[in-house]
């Protein structure tokens, strides 16, 4: 994948120090049943998320990316988007999408989704994967916008609801 993406409102680039503290309000913003959260310790801390993003700007897996996602327009940090392994695998990867309540509701997620996709398909990929809770509906909504739809595959979560399979398949336009 790309160093960076653009599109018409976003650009999707590296990571920097100064996205810690944005990133980390993230986390404090999750839902109480998502699995990862602020722990008792406080962790992850600013510095903990520094350690993390200097760790993905190294990673050199071919075809895998997780971008920051910033507004062109002013260069605030907006959220993150882009490909990992996650539930599934390297050849098949999972998109991955988080941005901060208060940019939400501005169709950034899924500009920023859709360029990740059209990103995907230029590698010669056939499929991606979204794992998403149950509850989470407006992450349904962004993915079944880029042409994602529900696999059928179910994993059980009784304590944090179950997580719905959705997957895009690259060979043909949605």
């Amino acid at each position: 994948m790309r160093r960076e993406l653009h599109s018409d409102r976003l650009l999707l680039r590296p990571w920097r120090d100064s996205d810690a503290e944005p990133h980390r309000q993230l986390w404090t913003e999750r839902a109480p049943r998502s699995l990862r959260r602020i722990d008792a310790d406080g962790r992850p801390t600013v510095d903990d998320l520094r350690q993390w993003m200097a760790e993905r700007s190294t990673d050199a897996t071919p075809g895998l990316k997780l971008y920051a996602i910033e507004r062109i327009s002013c260069g605030n940090f907006l959220g993150y988007c882009g490909l990992i392994v996650g539930s599934a695998d390297v050849d098949e990867p999972e998109i991955v999408l988080e941005l901060a309540s208060r940019h939400r509701c501005s169709g950034y997620a899924t500009e920023a989704a859709a360029t990740v996709v059209a990103e995907a398909a230029s590698t010669g990929r056939e499929r991606l994967w979204a794992t998403v809770r149950e509850w989470n509906e407006p992450s349904f909504r962004v993915l079944e916008e880029v042409g994602f739809h529900n696999s059928g595959r179910l994993t059980p979560d009784h304590e944090r609801g179950d997580m719905i399979w959705m997957t895009r398949d690259l060979t043909t336009n949605p």
